[in-house]
C-alpha cells in the first residue's frame, strides 16, 4: 500500500505507508523545532494535501535553520528529511535563491559544534553550503515515486 503527498490535483510523492508514517512524524518535529506550520496536511483515507504558500515558508524557515547550523550531529539528523522537504518543494515549482540562501546567515549560528581540539565550528562556506544538500535531494528524487 502506498499513501499520496498532493498539491492540488497534483502527486508530488507516493511512498509506501512505512517512508509516508515516518515522514509525516518528522514533519511534526520540524514544525516544532521551527515554530510554524509546514503546510502538509493530515493523512485521510491515504491522501493529504499540501498547502502551497505555507509550505513554502516552511521549507524556506528549513532551509535557513539548516544553513546556520555546523553541529554535526544536529545535521546527520536533519539532512535527510531537509533533502527530501526539498524534492517535494521543487516538484511543487518553489524557486529556491541558492545565492541567497548560501550567504552568511543572519543572527548568531545556531547548534553550534564545540571541539576541545578546534573550539567552535562555523556553518559552511556559502558557495559549498548547499552542494551536499542538492546533490541528496537530487538522489532522493529519482527514488521518490509519483
Amino acid at each position: 500500500m502506498s499513501q499520496y503527498f498532493d498539491m492540488g490535483d497534483e502527486t508530488l510523492w507516493n511512498p509506501s505507508n512505512g517512508a509516508s508514517r515516518m515522514f509525516q512524524r518528522q514533519v511534526a518535529v520540524f514544525e516544532s523545532e521551527l515554530g510554524l506550520p509546514s503546510g502538509i496536511g493530515p493523512m485521510a483515507n491515504d491522501e493529504c494535501q499540501i498547502d502551497p504558500i505555507t509550505f513554502e515558508t516552511f521549507v524556506k524557515a528549513l532551509l535557513a535553520q539548516h544553513r546556520r547550523t555546523s553541529h554535526a550531529i544536529v545535521l546527520a539528523l536533519s539532512e535527510g528529511f531537509t533533502a527530501t522537504v526539498l524534492v517535494l518543494a521543487e516538484r511543487a515549482g518553489i524557486a529556491m535563491d541558492w545565492a541567497q540562501l548560501g550567504t552568511t546567515p543572519d543572527g548568531p549560528p545556531e547548534d553550534v559544534q564545540v571541539s576541545a581540539l578546534t573550539g567552535m565550528s562555523a556553518p559552511a562556506e556559502g558557495g559549498t553550503w548547499g552542494t551536499g544538500l542538492r546533490e541528496k535531494a537530487r538522489e532522493l528524487s529519482r527514488r521518490m515515486p509519483r
